[in-house]
């Protein structure tokens, strides 16, 4: 068991092979073995982060660093002592969301089988599938921020590609998906410029990016370790006989390792019943006291969370020793105390959160990423991209909580953050008519409960809610795809259209729109089943997950408002109640429009179920919304107090959330319980009255619509508050005519006519006017031309010399001869003439 964090790089490894292969080979391997390497790809990965969670809950909570062989030294710098290595962290929390991305991942992947039966770019869309669980895995088993940036960043390259996979659509529609798919790119950035700030920021202040330090252990007074040796791919587990072995809080023994018993230079074996040897239950024994030559290579962390060394931490460990102290930040030009830095560092990876995570004011993008097939939709929605920045926070909880226990006002800015976008995604959603961007906007809202969650120092809750949430949203989404799948394929039968690519057929008819459904629920049985589990569990209606999960949060949020008296906690409590209604009311809505009352369209009277590939991934998943919110059963909780122990996903993830222990456990709150199960069942039974057996009023209008004080209200929720309007005419317009005074004026007008055209052409012009005609033509042509005359004039004169008369050519001759012999005789006769001197 103690190598099983070996396999880690084969949960990203195969994926981006599957990607790979399909991007190369997958028109030649065609639809049906191109969609079996996505699917394996996935599933294999799966089945790894399986045998990781067997590993993590078998070595009660140990965690491991992998460094991958082939990327030892990823970045290194040896003069300033840089060395960022590619490392893969095996804990609770990463495992958590490996689970969750390869699990909900690979019946997204099946479902996709069935559901992109017959596009002409199948391979192509099974290669982006696959490449975006791969960055996805890299961000969350990622041992440091870099490595996490470029999972983060792979994700939304990769978002980019899927929300605009079908650009190649006739105008407009294709415009629409390349324009949403741009608008995510650039949204994201603006997130993405934060986190980078942030990490600039801790870089600077740590010297180093590692969530958890890998190196040589110091000589701490922690008690308590768990030792871990690395060297050349093999691991070695240690465990210890010692008597203060630590209790891990709910009934398991935790064997630790005493820290100053790690420290070694030399190894030696030691015999098994040594006082400082340990027998690891596989019949081997490890040295405590011993030297030992790899100790650079000795990975160590905390046992549970009562007893973990924080130098081991790296970032985050450095923090809780820093934190409070009168440590400062030299930036060269000025300093900052240390606390003022972690917190400026927090609120830019907010920003990052707000980007990735859809939170006020870049949750823009979310509903125009609707623009991919609904595969995507439930991917990015469920189990991958929004989820990162959630997943973020929780692992730099460090941060939050020294925050939240100096007096920064860091989580009242989350809440205040989380808790407005739950609520103002909720409302929006309740004006909406387009199945997905429903879904869209209560992924936004539920996001937000996330995050506000986060704010109150409810990680855990968080979490869980994460947890759920990717497995009922996902069985939303592909129930609303098995939707659309179906009544496209009624318009088609309709319309005697043929069933090939139908993604691609250009046609007026909308079949998103909940005013072209209704009465699906006879004609589509089995997605109507599961579409109605998944909006129970959103509602939070017990038993199913979300009932849970979001009373958790709920339940921290009153905890501390009512008993700890602070603000956060009373802003969470109130604002997420009423989202929570709202949510309740407008799923209920949803399924009224789509399933119940009579068809609206022949589309929706001639909609076939789905195929057996599409519902299989539906039925599993409605399966797990009802089972997988026992993991985190409250103590005291009627009926299930004593058969399941109390919160177990607590106590799984307190081993790497090192917040969690030091945050209150609460027991089941029947009040709060009650409250929210009964705003969520009145909501549904208003929906219920407000539109079943009422159809839709004039002109396809929504009842809410038609009424006095409800139409100002619906009206603003179907506009989405105006957001998009206002981005546009506070940030898209004036961008634009900014941009169009750069482009037509400075660069066109100025620096192409005037600075361009007058200046420099009209100059060189004049210069070159000037070496040509004076200088070229006058003096050097001139000159030339000038040998060239002297020449001519000369060889007129001579020519006068050629008369054709002998006679004068013999004379000529005879002066020529003289004129030589007197030449030759020049120097006979000056010698001669000196001598008679």
């Amino acid at each position: 068991m103690e190598n099983l964090p070996l396999l880690v790089p084969l949960v990203i490894f195969v994926p981006a092979l599957g990607a790979a292969v399909n991007f190369f080979f997958g028109a030649r391997l065609g639809e049906k073995w191109s969609g079996y390497i996505g699917c394996f790809a996935s599933l294999f990965a799966f089945v790894i982060s399986l045998l990781l969670l067997v590993y993590v809950t078998g070595t009660n909570g140990a965690a491991a660093v992998v460094n991958p062989p082939f990327l030892d030294g990823w970045l290194r710098i040896e003069s300033i002592n840089l060395d960022i290595g590619w490392q893969l962290r095996v804990d609770s929390l990463s495992v958590t969301m490996m689970l969750v991305v390869t699990g909900v991942g690979s019946l997204i992947h099946l479902y996709a089988r069935g559901y992109m039966h017959g596009d002409k770019w199948y391979p192509r869309f099974f290669a982006y599938l696959n490449m975006f669980l791969a960055f996805m895995l890299v961000l969350v088993t990622a041992n440091n921020f870099l490595m996490l940036f470029v999972g983060w960043e792979g994700v939304g390259l990769c978002s980019f590609l899927l929300i605009g996979f079908w650009w190649d659509k006739k105008a407009p529609e294709g415009w629409k998906n390349s324009n949403a798919a741009r608008k995510a790119f650039i949204v994201n950035r603006i997130g993405d410029f934060g986190l980078l700030v942030a990490m600039f920021l801790i870089f600077w202040t740590f010297g180093t990016l590692d969530f958890f330090k890998a190196g040589e252990l110091p000589n701490t007074s922690a008690k308590y370790l768990v030792g871990w040796q690395e060297h050349n791919g093999l691991l070695a587990h240690g465990a210890d006989d010692h008597a203060d072995a630590a209790d891990d809080g709910h009934g398991a023994n935790v064997v630790c390792v005493p820290a100053s018993q790690r420290v070694a230079e030399t190894q030696e074996p030691a015999p098994a019943d040594d006082a400082h040897g340990a027998d690891d239950g596989h019949g081997t024994a490890e040295p405590h006291s011993a030297p030992n030559p790899l100790a650079s290579d000795i990975r160590n962390l905390h046992c549970d969370n009562h007893h973990f060394d924080s130098a081991m931490l790296g970032v985050f460990g450095q923090t809780a020793e820093r934190f409070g102290t009168d440590d400062v930040v030299d930036f060269g030009g000025f300093q900052l105390a240390f606390d003022d830095v972690i917190f400026l560092a927090a609120l830019f990876m907010l920003l990052g959160v707000a980007g990735k995570s859809a939170q006020i004011p870049l949750f823009v993008w979310l509903p125009d990423a609707m623009a991919g097939p609904t595969p995507v939709s439930a991917l990015i929605h469920a189990a991958t991209m929004v989820t990162a920045g959630v997943y973020m926070m929780v692992r730099a909880n460090v941060f939050l909580w020294e925050l939240n226990h100096a007096g920064y006002i860091i989580g009242l800015i989350i809440t205040l953050v989380g808790a407005g976008t739950a609520i103002m995604a909720g409302f929006i959603a309740l004006g909406q008519w387009d199945i997905k961007r429903v879904l869209a906007y209560s992924t936004i809202s539920q996001l937000g409960f996330m995050v506000a969650a986060v704010g109150i120092g409810a990680y855990v809750a968080a979490m869980f809610h994460l947890v759920t949430h990717a497995v009922f949203k996902a069985l939303l989404f592909l129930g609303s795809g098995s939707v659309i799948h179906g009544v496209e394929h009624g318009h088609h039968h309709a319309h005697d259209h043929s069933h090939g690519d139908h993604h691609h057929d250009q046609e007026e008819f909308d079949a998103q729109d909940m005013r072209n459904m209704g009465g699906l629920r006879k004609r589509m049985p089995i997605t109507y089943i599961t579409y109605l589990i998944g909006t129970l569990a959103l509602a939070g209606i017990f038993p199913f997950a979300g009932f849970w999960s979001k009373d958790e949060i709920l339940a921290d949020a009153w905890y501390e408002g009512f008993q700890l008296n602070e603000t956060s906690g009373f802003i969470a409590f109130g604002i997420l109640l009423i989202a929570a209604a709202f949510t309740a009311f407008y799923m209920w809505r949803q399924i009224v429009l789509v399933f119940f009352d009579d068809a609206r369209t022949e589309a929706a009277e001639r909609a076939p179920e789905s195929n057996g590939a599409m519902l299989l991934p539906l039925l599993v998943l409605a399966i797990f919304t009802l089972l997988i919110g026992f993991i985190n059963v409250p103590k005291a909780t009627p009926i299930f107090d004593g058969i399941y122990h109390p919160y177990e996903f607590k106590h799984f993830l307190e081993h790497s959330v090192s917040s969690v222990s030091k945050g209150h456990v609460l027991d089941f709150n029947m009040l709060i319980a009650g409250i929210a199960m009964a705003l969520g069942i009145a909501s549904i039974v208003a929906a219920q009255r407000i539109y079943k057996g009422k159809g839709l009023a004039s002109n396809k209008r929504d009842q809410l619509e038609t009424g006095g004080a409800s139409r100002p209200l619906f009206r603003l929720a179907n506009a989405r508050l105006y957001w998009d309007e206002i981005y546009a005419s506070v940030i898209e317009q004036p961008f634009n005519r900014l941009a169009g005074f750069l482009a037509d004026r400075v660069d066109w007008d100025f620096l192409h006519d005037y600075f361009h055209d007058s200046l420099i052409k009209r100059g060189f012009d004049s210069i070159a006017t000037l070496l040509s005609q004076p200088i070229d033509l006058g003096i050097v042509d001139g000159a030339v031309n000038g040998v060239g005359a002297l020449v001519e004039r000369a060889a007129n004169w001579m020519r006068r010399s050629q008369t054709g008369y002998v006679r004068l050519y013999a004379v000529v001759l005879f002066f020529g001869v003289a004129a030589v012999i007197v030449l030759m005789l020049l120097p006979f006769i000056q010698s001669l003439l000196q001598t008679g001197s």
